[in-house]
């Protein structure tokens, strides 16, 4: 086992505090710190500290992909399968939506074809790889994922009062399912300008009126996150399409998945997150990057989904575990008691473990590896017997493997 570093990423919408703060760094930090990455993805893998050195995860496992994979180096093509993140939101991401793998292939295969530089803004497949994802909030994470019931959604918007929006309702009220929600967000994201100049800003002064209103507010967090996301994202389309979300609430500890085809925008918060190694993101509005509707309406689903929240469950080994269908990966959390006995990691390597509160001591063979907040470590497929224990106080550890091998 050695210690991981993790590469960190600096987009508009991240935070000058919340990673900077997890890792015991000066705040604020110098620039919005939105993600940490602890992966094997080419774009930016973490390294790897081993001895006197320092080697990318990508080139360590390239290197001796059995010995760092073990039996799953074969069915993910000799490369790890997930990718680690610590994702801190202090504005809200873009509307996006990730592609399956067939989907990932074709449109990969595409873009090469056309010679669109991997590193290019305007690409929208990277790799070939879908990227289903778990996040699990840290603090409380708000998000929109999911289409909602169009018979809710129809509820907000007549109960917004918006003569502009009286047609759209009725549209989705004659046709409350998948059909009527691709035809109606296909409408609303490709509005001439002039449309959009019109119904956008009574769909606001709308919302204001709603919130001033007297007794219950059944969709007080849907109004206000579209006037959040129309201050952050002035006249953009994706302020409209949000309305046609689940707007959802973690508290720390809970989780959502995300399966391909899956519209959402995480509007704030920090937490863990796991996914397929991809980083294919196909983007529909509250951004200032690429923006491919064509493409984004080829990978959604439209069907309405009730989200539920993933609770975690318990694993057996002292830790709880976070169920998704996805192989490539499985995430498990350790709450660690100060004083407690070792806790041994089964089902450890290949993963990544990650220590999110305290301070914990890696133990094997005798050797340790302390972690602390912010910090991670490489377990490879090789290492075995590997126990946890909490320093000096209570700590948090989540470990990250394969799926396939729990």
């Amino acid at each position: 086992m050695h210690e991981l570093v993790g590469a960190l990423r600096s987009y508009a919408w991240g935070s000058r505090t919340a990673l900077a703060q997890l890792c015991g760094r000066p705040v604020p930090s110098a620039h919005p710190e939105a993600e940490l990455w602890f992966g094997a993805h080419p774009a930016d893998p973490a390294q790897v500290r081993t001895g006197d050195r320092t080697i990318s995860l990508l080139e360590l496992v390239a290197t001796d992909p059995v010995r760092e994979l073990g039996a799953v180096a074969t069915q993910f093509d000799e490369k790890l399968p997930f990718l680690l993140k610590v994702l801190a939101a202090e504005e809200p991401l873009s509307l996006q939506a990730h592609p399956s793998t067939t989907q990932a292939e074709v449109g990969f295969e595409r873009e090469n074809r056309a010679r669109v530089p991997l590193d290019s803004p305007m690409r929208n497949y990277r790799d070939e790889n879908h990227k289903p994802e778990l996040v699990v909030a840290l603090d409380r994470f708000e998000a929109l994922a999911g289409f909602r019931d169009p018979r809710r959604t129809v509820e907000l918007l007549r109960a917004l009062r918006v003569d502009g929006l009286g047609s759209y309702a009725e549209l989705l009220a004659a046709q409350p399912d998948s059909a009527g929600l691709r035809t109606l967000f296909t409408t609303w994201i490709t509005l001439p300008q002039n449309v959009l100049a019109t119904l956008l800003p009574a769909v606001l002064d709308g919302c204001v009126r709603y919130l001033s209103g007297t007794g219950t507010r059944e969709f007080t967090a849907e109004a206000r996150t579209a006037l959040e996301l129309a201050e952050a994202y002035p006249g953009d389309a994706g302020v409209l399409a949000a309305l046609l979300l689940n707007r959802l609430t973690l508290e720390p500890g809970q989780g959502l998945f995300l399966a391909a085809g899956n519209l959402h925008a995480y509007l704030r918060g920090l937490g863990v997150e796991i996914m397929a190694n991809s980083d294919n993101v196909l983007r529909g509005g509250l951004t200032p990057k690429h923006v491919d509707v064509p493409e984004l309406l080829r990978v959604l689903d439209f069907e309405p989904i009730d989200l539920p929240v993933v609770l975690p469950e318990p694993a057996g080994d002292g830790s709880v575990r976070y169920r998704t269908p996805a192989p490539e990966f499985a995430l498990r959390r350790f709450d660690l008691v100060a004083g407690s006995a070792q806790v041994p990691l089964t089902a450890a390597g290949p993963g990544i473990v990650l220590c999110t509160a305290g301070t914990v001591r890696l133990i094997q063979n005798g050797a340790p590896l302390e972690l602390e907040r912010g910090m991670a470590a490489w377990i490879s497929a090789a290492d075995s017997d590997i126990r946890a224990q909490a320093v000096a106080g209570a700590a948090q550890l989540f470990c990250a493997c394969v799926g396939a091998t729990t």
